[in-house]
């Protein structure tokens, strides 16, 4: 049922196949950017390791925060709603963690809240950059909340809401996924042009065009690939922004508290967010 329908949006232009992004990543993906997310991961928890602790990756895309949490002690559950990044997750559970009883690869949908309810509850639940891309994003938000645990951890980040730009930005990825295969480049090289145009001239200037282009690749501290990235921007639809307060007013309403914020200055990009399930008051 789910790939079923995953196909239909595919094929209707209204989804980004995600998977076939992420399969040409991990096609490359080195040591060294395992360990640049796994101390991204690591760092934005406040330097915890997860020894023993139950993590949740809601919608794992490559798997590589997966595969990070494994290699910090946690016993990982994930699972992705694209089929593709389900294959990409299983892929890489398979070259670092195979046969490992403490790490599961499952397809579903946050949205599917009986599936969301046979997982049980979480002490890290995770979604980097994934509920944005639901079609439902503040039911996606609402749906996660009951799978952490008794002062358990919730890590979120999503598109910051930038307004005008936003809604041009939409119209952009709803281009690019409608367009046939051999068309697409029409609209990815613009929008490159777009992203990397202004850095690429400044380096230019000071005599190296590909300063700041190499520099992502090596030092981007969630080993991310800056091509990649610029093709899951572009094409990430379904596409849903929201505001730091609005995300904060949100989940305070829901029992969690704010440990740690990280925003985009109100620019293109995701906001970050570490919160805590209040603990319970006694009677």
């Amino acid at each position: 049922m789910i790939t079923d329908q995953w196909t239909v949006d595919i094929q209707s232009g209204r989804r980004f196949a995600f998977g076939e992004n992420w399969a040409r990543y991990i096609a490359a993906l080195s040591e060294k950017r395992i360990q640049q997310a796994t101390e991204s991961l690591k760092k934005m928890l406040e330097g915890r390791k997860l020894d023993g602790l139950t993590f949740l990756d809601v919608g794992s895309g490559s798997g590589l925060f997966s595969l990070a949490a494994r290699r910090l002690g946690a016993r990982v559950t994930s699972f992705d709603y694209d089929p593709g990044s389900v294959a990409c997750t299983t892929e890489l559970k398979r070259r670092y963690y195979a046969d490992d009883p403490c790490w599961s690869v499952l397809s579903g949908s946050v949205l599917d809240r009986p599936f969301l309810g046979s997982l049980g509850k979480f002490d890290v639940v995770y979604s980097w950059g994934v509920l944005h891309h639901t079609g439902a994003m503040w039911s996606a938000l609402d749906n996660i909340a009951p799978l952490v645990s008794d002062e358990g951890r919730l890590f979120v980040a999503l598109y910051n809401d930038q307004g005008s730009a936003t809604q041009r930005w939409r119209l952009v990825k709803r281009a690019y996924c409608a367009a046939p295969h051999w068309l697409k480049w029409a609209v990815l090289a613009p929008a490159f042009l777009r992203l990397w145009g202004p850095t690429v001239l400044r380096d230019t200037l000071r005599g190296d065009p590909l300063r700041s282009w190499k520099a992502y690749s090596r030092n981007d501290p969630r080993g991310m690939d800056p091509w990649r990235d610029v093709v899951d921007w572009v094409g990430g639809l379904p596409f849903e922004v929201a505001r730091p307060e609005q995300v904060l007013a949100f989940y305070r309403e829901r029992g969690f508290e704010l440990l740690r914020m990280t925003t985009c200055g109100g620019g293109l990009g995701c906001n970050q967010f570490v919160l805590q399930r209040k603990p319970r008051e006694a009677c």
